[in-house]
């Protein structure tokens, strides 16, 4: 998914657009751990902008930081050109931070939850109502909006969460991990309402561990490993990276992690990763190279099925973080 407008290429050249939300050089450490170390990228109006990694890559660190609700050792942080601090109220006021742990309160009903967290937003009493109402019918709940939480499915509680983000009409909503756990159903409906938010204007920050979300939604990714930003770009630009290399899936039993040992040795295979079931590689020209693949993955495993695929951001993230996605 790529859109007419701003566009940021892989030297961090920019062109167009108005900023929302722009990171610069930010950094944390906790003890001697170094979380985040210089991460920089900015996101502009009617962009989604798509950060993955691994687990323990700096993303939630990362986030806490640009949300304010984390100091920062280092860089900064600006919503809308104005500096973001822990303490900066009015800025932070500009975010719809809709974290992955649902905070809603079960005993209250969707419209009470809604106004509770409205009043608590500040948003003012004479638009509250009809603000509650627009955030219902935006989140499919209009409905059961009278009924109490604690009886919605973990999709509808889902979709309230992202809804109490919404409800003060931030310019950046930062989603964190919005899907896990959900029915497709709902699933479906978030990533539709997320393509309508962005279509509309509003900025996006998307953390996900589900590829294909990315894929669909996101205008330009980051990949963020060990607290750094790898490689960012549109999804044209990150494959770029791969030049002809494509992803080929083993389905393999045996010793697999010695087999992707022997693997990786060939000059034509850029990474070979052990996983349950089988094994995924990171292959150059890889029609000419699986008889040579399988003959070395014979001598200690059976491989009982191989798929090769494209290029695509899965195969772009194996290669930079040596992990998939939902590592």
């Amino acid at each position: 998914m790529e859109r007419e407008g701003a566009t940021t290429t892989l030297d961090g050249d920019r062109t167009g657009g108005s900023v929302v939300l722009e990171c610069r050089a930010l950094s944390k450490s906790f003890g001697d751990r170094q979380a985040v170390r210089g991460v920089g990228f900015h996101i502009d109006q009617g962009e989604t902008y798509g950060l993955l990694g691994p687990n323990g890559a700096g993303k939630t660190t990362a986030i806490s930081m640009i949300c304010g609700l984390l100091s920062r050792d280092g860089g900064e942080v600006f919503i809308e050109g104005a500096r973001l601090d822990t303490k900066s109220k009015h800025t932070k006021a500009a975010i719809g931070y809709v974290p992955q742990e649902l905070a809603i309160y079960p005993d209250l009903s969707a419209r009470e939850n809604l106004r509770f967290f409205g009043k608590l937003y500040g948003v003012p009493a004479r638009e509250l109502g009809s603000r509650i109402d627009d955030v219902l019918a935006i989140t499919g709940l209009s409905d059961r909006a009278d009924e109490r939480t604690d009886g919605f499915s973990g999709g509808m509680k889902r979709r309230l969460n992202i809804g109490i983000g919404l409800l003060h009409r931030p310019r950046l909503l930062i989603l964190d991990e919005p899907t896990v756990g959900v029915d497709p159903q709902s699933r479906n409906a978030i990533l539709t309402n997320v393509e309508e938010l962005s279509g509309e204007g509003m900025a996006v920050l998307y953390t996900t561990h589900y590829m294909e979300e990315a894929e669909r939604l996101c205008d330009r990714v980051g990949i963020i490993d060990q607290g750094e930003i790898k490689a960012e770009g549109t999804r044209r630009e990150l494959v770029a990276i791969l030049g002809q290399r494509d992803r080929v899936s083993l389905q393999a039993t045996g010793d697999i992690k010695r087999a992707a040992q022997e693997i990786s040795h060939l000059p034509s295979v850029d990474s070979a990763t052990d996983r349950e079931g089988g094994l995924d590689l990171i292959v150059a020209e890889a029609s000419h190279q699986l008889p040579r693949i399988l003959q070395v993955a014979a001598s200690t495993a059976q491989v009982t099925g191989v798929e090769v695929i494209e290029p695509d951001l899965e195969a772009v993230f194996l290669k930079l973080t040596g992990k998939a996605l939902r590592d």
